[in-house]
């Protein structure tokens, strides 16, 4: 693995702003909570707010692509887009027809259960960033892209990290550039429940790096590229205009959650699940029962955090200016929504996960559908 390891330190508590008070969270159980389950009813409209920031979803939802198998990224190198599929390992190029055809497979992809070829990123040289399971663990590669829309194709591998711990559950999986220019990496416990308080393993945490995968010189632990610890599944990354960094992570029995990241700040996993408000370590924003949640991509734009959520099936809405209330979109409509993006034309894309094994298909299942956001 590239990364050089720091020595354990003692938690870090870093307040961040923001922060909803709340009752303790109850103590979490030993048992795994998958990605999902069979869904629970759907969540009450008493628990949405009516304010949803400065961009809202309107209309109905267009189908932009059908017949997809367990996809789990899109993004965007310029302006074509690029889909990820977990089981398979192909990375497929979407055309204006909503067809697809395979740029290339990742190799040695090896996914039982949540892992698999997950996460993408593009950076400003058009290169192709993916997190996958191979059979030693999950690793972080990057690849050239070659040709022309329509007919692009994908290099060779370069590893920027691997020896990660890989399990059938908790693998993380997001990839994002921050504003900074940095790589920002979400991963797992993958069932190692301490090692999210371990600051010598690299799970239970996020990341940053530099593109080519080296420490950043001001990472908030010396030769260390673990930005934040304490997390259980963290899988959505998305950054307000005024650089506040958020992310989502999945609980266990308990409490989803919504994070603003600071550096060097311990979010309390597999001490505390949910708003803990012991002083200790550093507490949600929002909090949400799995089954109405189980959060996993999400976006910012305008204002709004749009958040993709598989148990719950809706897509959430989040304004920046009160982060402590939500509205959702979309209940129960698509099935399970595993991401969301901005796409070029600044709508939203959102990505079902019908086929991934916890699902209930329909005949077009996975499909990639666009929303207008209304911007105030």
């Amino acid at each position: 693995m590239k990364a050089t390891r720091t020595p354990a330190l003692l938690a870090v508590t870093i307040g961040a702003g923001l922060m909803m008070a709340s009752c303790a969270a109850t103590s979490p159980a030993s048992t795994p909570q998958l990605e999902s389950a069979v869904p629970s009813p759907a969540p009450s409209s008493a628990e949405a707010s009516t304010t949803a920031g400065n961009a809202t979803p309107t209309g109905a939802p267009q189908v932009v692509a059908t017949g997809l198998e367990a996809p789990w990224s899109v993004v965007f190198r310029n302006g074509t887009p690029l889909i990820s599929e977990r089981d398979s390992g192909r990375i497929l190029e979407l055309g204006p027809d909503g067809t697809t055809r395979s740029l290339g497979e990742i190799p040695g992809v090896a996914g039982v259960g949540e892992g698999g070829l997950l996460g993408l990123a593009v950076d400003s040289q058009g290169r192709l960033y993916a997190y996958s399971t191979g059979t030693d663990g999950n690793r972080l590669q990057r690849f050239d892209v070659t040709g022309a829309p329509g007919s692009l194709a994908l290099g060779q591998p370069e590893t920027l990290l691997d020896g990660i711990a890989s399990a059938s559950y908790h693998n993380g999986g997001r990839i994002a550039f921050g504003p900074d220019g940095m790589v920002y990496v979400t991963i797992g416990d993958a069932g190692r429940r301490d090692s999210a308080q371990d600051l010598d393993s690299l799970n239970g945490k996020i990341l940053r790096m530099t593109p080519d995968g080296d420490v950043p010189d001001d990472n908030p632990f010396p030769d260390s590229l673990v930005y934040s610890y304490g997390h259980r599944n963290p899988q959505g990354l998305a950054w307000a205009e005024d650089g506040t960094m958020f992310a989502t992570e999945f609980g266990q029995n308990t409490w989803d959650e919504l994070n603003i990241i600071t550096a060097g700040a311990n979010y309390g996993w597999p001490t505390v699940e949910g708003i803990a408000t012991t002083g200790d370590f550093t507490d949600p924003l929002q909090q949400w029962e799995p089954s109405e949640a189980s959060p996993s991509g999400m976006t910012h734009t305008d204002g709004t955090l749009f958040i993709a959520n598989l148990r719950g099936q809706v897509l959430r809405a989040v304004p920046v200016a009160d982060p402590t209330t939500s509205t959702t979109y979309h209940s129960r409509e698509f099935g399970r929504i595993r991401d969301v993006t901005e796409a070029p034309d600044g709508k939203l894309w959102f990505v079902t996960n019908n086929t991934d094994g916890r699902g209930t298909p329909g005949p077009d299942d996975d499909r990639i559908l666009s929303v207008e956001p209304a911007r105030q």
